[in-house]
């Protein structure tokens, strides 16, 4: 009984700013060895979230199909992977937090295997599907798990070694892929999942349980509500196909890409008025009332489109424009990986000690000088300049993502841990989509303005254009060239450098607009209530 005597003994202007945690029950094992057992399987689907994009090209060749063909293998991941998330709460609760987690263990590394033995893309697609589902279960488990085993003023840096799970094995994906698909077969990048899994399979077995407050919730959970349960899978689904596939189809140009929009808001509505109406919704919603869950499910949101969006971005520009090699372009990301590696421990130390407000505030502050330093970027860079963006720019991330884990379990009951781990890696995913879409746009479309533009400069009563066509064609002759190849060659070489000079300028204004997103948000960490440190056994004496 106490628990709502926690709920009751927190007033109205309170009761947002509070932790409850159950001091009653401790776990049998060493809170760190938990930590380490659950962080494995998060590790190995966060990776498998970012290695299989640079393999692609390969895939397609192997299984006889085109680019656009094979990028159903990360849609169909996308799509199955944000399902699942904002429901993983209600399965754990319903089944059993361990149940569920092992569960999903079980089939992401079962499904990992028939991926790498599938023969065509049609069944790589249905096993991505089963896999992304099972994915999507162990990024809130994990953090719902860290959540009950660790004491409120403690989670900070239980929750950096979260981060380096999940923000880091992102950004080492591609370097890795990259080097096991030229060195061995892109098959391997899925069966490297296998004994990763077994060993996670073996420990949590014998080491994670549930608290003893989860059986009781379980009993208040009603029948089914299939409903909103199909609602929520069409609105996701769409939204995800749409986010994913709209530059591609040109957007709203595309009947395609109008439907599915059509079919998330509508969705999106039903949703709604379903979860609002039903006795036993899928996703409690009154958990947005909470000043501080729904403030931090919008940072989530804006860390995983700066995240995800520069990850695509850096690798992308220096492939596409400057030449490198999928391995290359991923090494500049890896160096950033192996920073966050060593900061995030230390930010979860001090995070204990610092306001969670203040360390949002400096961390939204150093990301916007991080991506404004991209901003540089030219024809003319070197590749240790390319790692120092993403160097700089993740210096912050950990100021982010830390106290965010921390603060979006505040002002919530116990029993709602698992909901609120699920709606927050949704709230990062779904950033990480429209990030991604949203440079996808503005790099095509900024790009034809500044090639149009450019364009115009280019015609042959030009002073600077006669200069640039005489050095080229001269040196054409020079290597060989006869004076009528040496014009045509010095035409398409003038066209390709106009082409670069329009993709850089777009990448730069791309960035311009992420760093005036990232800088509004600077000051809303004091727009949250500061956490109050309080056990729910404390506040049942009161």
């Amino acid at each position: 009984m106490a628990q709502p005597a926690a709920a009751t003994s927190a007033t109205p202007r309170d009761a947002d700013s509070e932790f409850h945690f159950d001091e009653t029950w401790k776990p049998r094992f060493n809170p760190w060895i938990i930590a380490f057992t659950v962080t494995l399987a998060t590790f190995m689907e966060a990776l498998d979230s970012s290695i299989a994009n640079v393999a692609l090209p390969h895939i397609a060749g192997s299984l006889s199909a085109s680019y656009d063909e094979a990028t159903w293998i990360l849609t169909s991941y996308l799509v199955s992977n944000a399902i699942i998330l904002p429901i993983s709460g209600w399965i754990s609760n319903r089944i059993g937090r361990k149940r569920f987690y092992m569960s999903c263990v079980v089939a992401f590394t079962v499904f990992s295997f028939c991926c790498g033995l599938t023969n065509s893309l049609g069944m790589l697609v249905i096993f991505r599907i089963f896999q992304g589902a099972a994915g999507g279960g162990l990024q809130p488990s994990e953090r719902s798990i860290l959540a009950d085993t660790f004491a409120p003023e403690k989670r900070s840096i239980a929750f950096a070694l979260y981060g380096m799970a999940v923000v880091v094995a992102p950004a080492i994906g591609p370097t890795i892929g990259g080097w096991i698909t030229d060195n061995y077969t892109w098959r391997w990048i899925f069966f490297l999942n296998i004994p990763v899994g077994i060993l996670s399979i073996v420990l949590t077995s014998r080491i994670v349980e549930d608290p003893p407050y989860l059986k009781s919730v379980r009993k208040k959970l009603g029948s089914v509500d299939g409903i909103g349960l199909g609602l929520l899978a069409v609105t996701i689904g769409a939204l995800q196909i749409m986010l994913d596939k709209g530059q591609e189809k040109d957007w709203f140009g595309s009947h395609l890409i109008v439907a599915l929009a059509f079919l998330a808001g509508i969705g999106l509505i039903a949703f709604l008025w379903r979860e609002l109406t039903a006795a036993h919704p899928i996703i409690d919603l009154s958990l947005y009332r909470s000043r501080n869950f729904s403030m931090t499910q919008l940072v989530m949101l804006v860390i995983g489109a700066s995240l995800y969006s520069t990850t695509v971005m850096i690798p992308q520009y220096l492939q596409e424009i400057m030449g490198y090699t999928a391995t290359e372009a991923g090494m500049v990301l890896s160096l950033g990986g192996l920073v966050l590696i060593v900061l995030l421990p230390i930010v979860g130390f001090i995070g204990q000690k610092i306001d969670p407000r203040a360390m949002i505030c400096f961390g939204f502050a150093w990301v916007s000088f991080g991506i404004w330093r991209i901003s540089s970027l030219d024809l003319s860079i070197s590749f240790w300049d390319a790692a120092s963006w993403r160097v700089i720019m993740v210096l912050g991330m950990p100021f982010l993502f830390v106290p965010i884990s921390v603060m979006s379990y505040v002002g919530v009951p116990q029993e709602k841990n698992n909901e609120v781990s699920g709606l927050t890696a949704l709230a990062r995913n779904i950033g990480g989509s429209l990030g991604i879409s949203f440079i996808s746009t503005m790099l095509v479309r900024r790009a034809q303005v500044h090639q149009n533009y450019l364009a115009a400069q280019v015609y042959p009563s030009s002073a600077n254009y006669r200069i640039l066509d005489h050095g080229l064609s001269g040196m054409m002759q020079s290597r060989g060239y006869s004076p009528a190849g040496a014009i045509s060659g010095a035409m398409v070489h003038t066209y390709s450098m106009m082409v670069q000079q329009a993709n850089t300028l777009a990448y730069i204004d791309t960035i311009h607009i992420l760093v005036i997103l990232t800088v509004c948000l600077i000051p809303i960490g004091y727009l949250m209530k500061k956490p109050r440190f309080r056990s729910r056994q404390t506040a049942s004496v009161e």
